[in-house]
């Protein structure tokens, strides 16, 4: 983005009343130690425990870092912005915020087109499972994931690199994101704007077709099985994350392809503040409460703690008398 008067930005943030703005720093700093915790937790137990090396939690052991990568670059600026009430954000800082909170975003729709493959291939494929799905294959699928979200990124990045900021620095949101930028460049923002847009509905359509054709054999596969139970079992292995997914691709469709809430700068914003604290805090627990096996494995790390403390007491007191 070429600038030559302009060096930093104001955020205006969602609101200017101080009552508020405390309830919000309070809510959003709970939301954001909770989603931290939380992903950081599931990304400990896929490393500690054997029994999640599988390429499902390796998908998930990524998608939790990447929730932990997009919330920290959205929540932890803001948070200083209420507390300080310095709103003022660097030209460079703002650039680079713009692109990661993006680049994640973008990362996390195709891994989520990866996990329901990898489901459709446990589901539809059991026996073959192992061969498809190895740990090269899940490696490189991630590896893809990145280097797609990248290529997305290319077009946008380059046209936003000639935007020229002369007349207004003042971007009404409380982060720096493409659309609200565009408001205030002093450049034609049509290209842009639409470049913007191509990329992202035509990021929503290819992830969401593949993960609509991995659901439809998933389902068409499981209504064949002659038993209830293995219904009951093969739906809720693939719940969790169709919970995930409906969040995720409900609230990018509301953004993106609602003209009402376009112009309605408010609702996007509000939005916006959901989509980076309140999804990357639920999806851990998504996961976890109607996950069996990595519920068992968090008490079995609980307990393990518990105990190792415990006999830490015990070598304690025994030293002292």
């Amino acid at each position: 983005m070429k600038n030559s008067t302009i060096t930093a930005f104001i955020l205006l943030g969602l609101t200017d009343d101080p009552e508020l703005q405390v309830l919000l720093f309070i809510f959003l700093f709970l939301t954001y130690m909770l989603s931290v915790t939380g992903n950081l937790t599931i990304i400990t137990l896929t490393f500690v425990d054997p029994q999640l090396k599988t390429p499902m939690y390796l998908f998930l052991q990524n998608f939790s870092f990447l929730e932990i990568s997009f919330t920290a670059a959205c929540i932890p600026r803001y948070l200083y912005n209420i507390a300080t009430g310095d709103n003022i954000i660097t030209y460079n800082a703002c650039i680079i915020q713009a692109f990661f909170t993006d680049l994640f975003a973008v990362t996390e729709f195709f891994l989520l087109a990866a996990m329901s493959y990898d489901r459709y291939v446990a589901i539809c494929k059991p026996l073959h499972y192992v061969t498809i799905m190895s740990s090269r294959v899940c490696r490189r699928l991630v590896f893809c994931c990145w280097l797609a979200a990248l290529l997305v990124m290319t077009s946008p990045l380059i046209l936003g690199l000639n935007l020229k900021f002369c007349n207004s620095n003042v971007i009404d949101h409380f982060l720096c994101d493409a659309f609200p930028l565009l408001k205030i460049t002093c450049s034609d923002p049509r290209f842009m704007e639409q470049t913007v847009l191509i990329c992202a509905v035509l990021t929503l359509i290819f992830t969401l077709l593949c993960v609509v054709l991995s659901y439809t054999y998933i389902i068409k596969t499981i209504l064949g099985f002659p038993s209830t139970q293995q219904r009951k079992k093969a739906f809720s292995t693939c719940s969790s994350h169709m919970i995930v997914v409906s969040i995720t691709y409900g609230t990018c469709i509301f953004i993106y392809m609602n003209p009402t809430a376009k112009e309605q700068v408010t609702i996007n914003k509000v939005v916006s503040l959901l989509v980076s604290s309140i999804s990357p805090m639920l999806n851990p627990f998504i996961y976890t409460l109607r996950n069996k096996q990595v519920k068992k494995s968090f008490d079995d790390s609980i307990k393990r703690i518990a105990s190792f403390l415990k006999n830490q007491n015990k070598i304690m007191i025994y030293q002292l008398v």
